[in-house]
């Protein structure tokens, strides 16, 4: 099956605990991956990009909404981004062979879970949308979540597509859809008037006569002093990402401001920076395929006998700190999942495959690649802990820096802990199908399982060495705890 990008948005940007629950929903399903995780504290939202299969990415993200629901509270929540919902918009986007069809029928079977478990009312919209004026997610959330709140249940056009005709009373409502790929890209003003920002976003949005492609809004970020163009590129091919800044920059003269800096805000498709690179750089006829690092990508899939993993063990045996014990925790899974892959490759009949085993064959490749990911990252949270902590060192009572070592710690944890929960997962799910593997291979099926035993054990120890330094710094463990004692009892 081919893939699909999902990228739920919530409102919560500034309690990183909250965040984290949410975003740990997701962790350790096996055939999903969580690619990115954007914050913002004036906007009071948070944009996390999944990509998966469409089983197992509903899942994920029916797992992430539960928690959301739990944890956000919209009659208390209070930010620059307008809001309906504690999930507020899930758009499905079709990556690969995947069809936009399949995204809209994701997005239906998504929302009529979200209203029958959750009891929260869902919008469809974009092209899952059965109006035509909820293509536009501006209409749909119109009014807000107090706005809807009020008419939902007296107001036939607010009517949602499923669920009943009242709001979660702290969760709200939900837009669901299906859409292209998106651009999320926002200007900085040299000035904090919000008024001028919100010229500027009339000026350049689709729907007042702007570019094509374009929704925009204006806001105040406080926390920077600054006002913000914020927009969505529907389709950057149309309007990319540079053309949308230099008609910012052109209205800003107007009123005798400029821009300060431009951010993208979660993925970013490459073609859209190298067009860029291309516009500014004035490059006539440029070949894409003359960027170095394409080049070594194509070199590196072609090259026979490639073997980073010798690279790898070079660098385990070095006397530094990284990589440690929960990046070989993971490379272990690594290999746990590629020999899973081949006994399942040799035991399917290929002329009448077994959707079972199949099924058990995905997963174990998914996991084969984010365990990957998993050594490297586990790398970076340790040299972000040492990092939080010279950073402490020169500034011992500023409580930033205190608060920053016990959130680098945080993640020092709960990246072995996805390593060790996803073992642990795809370990049971390899051995339930054991019965129906090739005797022939019955070795080589021994062989992962023991790798992912080491796995696990070898991740929670790492885990468990975090935890110590946690409470040091005065957060609650209980939670590491109560997971590492399920996992282990389950081993």
């Amino acid at each position: 099956m081919s893939p699909f990008e999902c990228v739920p948005n919530f409102s919560e940007g500034r309690d990183e605990g909250k965040i984290a629950r949410i975003v740990d929903a997701a962790r350790g399903i096996a055939g999903v991956t969580v690619l990115d995780v954007e914050r913002n504290a004036d906007h009071h939202r948070s944009v996390v990009t999944l990509v998966g299969e469409g089983e197992p990415l509903l899942e994920a993200v029916l797992g992430m909404m539960r928690v959301a629901t739990r944890e956000i509270d919209l009659t208390q929540h209070q930010g620059e981004h307008p809001r309906m919902g504690a999930t507020d918009v899930v758009p499905f986007v079709p990556l690969g062979a995947s069809t936009m069809a399949e995204a809209v029928r994701l997005a239906e079977r998504l929302g009529e879970r979200v209203a029958k478990e959750l009891g929260i009312p869902v919008y469809l919209y974009a092209g899952a949308a059965r109006r035509p004026e909820r293509q536009d997610l501006a209409k749909v959330r119109e009014g807000q979540f107090e706005g809807i709140r009020a008419s939902i249940g007296s107001d036939p056009a607010r009517a949602p597509d499923f669920g009943e005709l009242r709001v979660h009373p702290t969760a709200g409502a939900v837009a669901i859809g299906a859409r292209p790929v998106l651009i999320a890209y926002n200007a900085y003003l040299t000035t904090p008037d919000v008024a001028v920002a919100k010229k500027i976003a009339r000026a350049v949005r689709a729907r007042d006569g702007g570019l094509p492609e374009v929704k925009a809004l204006g806001f105040e970020i406080r926390e920077r002093a600054r006002a913000q163009v914020s927009m969505n590129l529907t389709d950057y091919r149309i309007t990319p990402p540079h053309r949308a800044l230099e008609a910012v920059r052109h209205e800003a003269a107007r009123y005798g401001v400029g821009i300060e800096e431009s951010e993208i805000v979660g993925l970013v498709p490459e073609e859209a920076l190298i067009a860029a690179a291309e516009y500014y750089l004035q490059l006539h006829a440029f070949d894409r395929d003359a960027v170095l690092e394409r080049k070594v990508r194509l070199a590196e899939a072609a090259a026979p006998g490639h073997e980073p993993i010798a690279s790898f063990a070079a660098r385990l045996a070095a006397r530094t700190p990284t990589p440690g014990g929960g990046s070989a925790a993971a490379v272990a899974a690594t290999l746990a999942c590629a020999l899973g892959e081949m006994v399942l490759a040799y035991s399917m009949d290929p002329a009448r495959p077994s959707e079972e085993l199949a099924a058990v064959a995905r997963a174990l490749t998914e996991g084969r690649r984010r365990f990957l990911e998993l050594a490297d990252e586990d790398s970076r949270s340790y040299d972000g802990v040492r990092t939080a902590r010279r950073a402490r060192k020169e500034a011992p009572d500023d409580p930033e820096r205190r608060t920053a070592v016990a959130d680098a710690l945080e993640h020092a944890a709960s990246v072995p802990l996805e390593t060790a929960r996803s073992a642990a997962g795809l370990a049971e799910r390899f051995a339930s199908v054991e019965g129906r593997t090739k005797a022939a291979l019955r070795s080589d099926l021994v062989t992962s399982l023991a790798l992912f035993r080491a796995a696990v054990e070898g991740a929670l120890a790492n885990v468990t060495v975090n935890l110590a330094d946690l409470r040091t710094e005065g957060r609650a463990t209980e939670r590491y705890e109560t997971e590492i004692a399920r996992l282990r009892s389950s081993g």
